[in-house]
């Protein structure tokens, strides 16, 4: 449980509500549709709450070792098959876990949602798609981690000099239109050849013709 949360930045109420029919195999996203919190399931009302968060390898691979717990609709249940409470898998497990490995300070179970923001933004996630992955706006993924994506800058500007380049490698092979004279009432054509009356050699005709709006049937001017 702990690595899927790092690897989706999930709140611990809308991990601990997760049930086996969130999780959607085929498009590799989880559902994210209720939380639990205090004792009580709710139902996630905001558009930010109700969303997909995308599961990337290492998410699949935590479930792929998860215990089948038939007994339980519930993805992560404690022993009785109920709902995980908060405070007691922090205090029990959690820092516990922490302090065996020499972690500190000690983590909050929330800073793992802190993790997934931090190595998105590491790995080039655009801030709006963070934003809606981890169910927050902009501007809090702003404030909280705008400082981790500065090196994106550099990231933009290259994206944008390769367009730049490609562009500029498109009009080298594209042909040059040669520009109308919008004062010109004559349009030239390819010359057609037309054999001469006595059958000898053709005669080169430019094929050229007046325009509709030429001098003698354009309309006068409105007065």
């Amino acid at each position: 449980m702990v690595v899927f949360a790092a690897a989706t930045g999930l709140r611990p109420s809308e991990l601990f509500a997760l049930e086996h029919g969130d999780v959607d195999r085929a498009a590799d996203v989880v559902q994210i549709r209720r939380a639990y919190a205090n004792g009580r399931v709710k139902q996630t009302k905001t558009r930010l709450s109700r969303r997909a968060v995308p599961l990337q390898a290492i998410a699949l691979e935590a479930l792929d070792q998860l215990r089948p717990r038939r007994e339980s609709s519930l993805l992560f249940p404690n022993a009785r098959g109920g709902h995980l409470d908060f405070r007691n898998f922090n205090r029990r497990r959690w820092k516990p876990v922490q302090k065996s490995v020499g972690i500190e300070p000690l983590r909050d179970l929330y800073d793992l949602r802190h993790t997934y923001a931090t190595f998105a933004l590491r790995a080039g996630v655009a801030v709006f798609a963070l934003s809606r992955f981890m169910g927050t706006s902009i501007a809090m993924i702003d404030l909280h981690y705008g400082h981790l994506a500065v090196d994106s800058y550099q990231h933009a500007v290259s994206l944008l000099d390769a367009l730049a380049l490609e562009r500029a490698v498109d009009a080298g092979w594209t042909p040059a239109r040669r520009p109308a004279n919008p004062h010109s009432d004559t349009i030239s054509r390819p010359h057609r050849r037309r054999l001469s009356a006595d059958g000898g050699r053709p005669v080169e005709l430019a094929a050229t013709f007046q325009s509709p709006l030429t001098d003698s049937n354009r309309r006068p001017p409105p007065h």
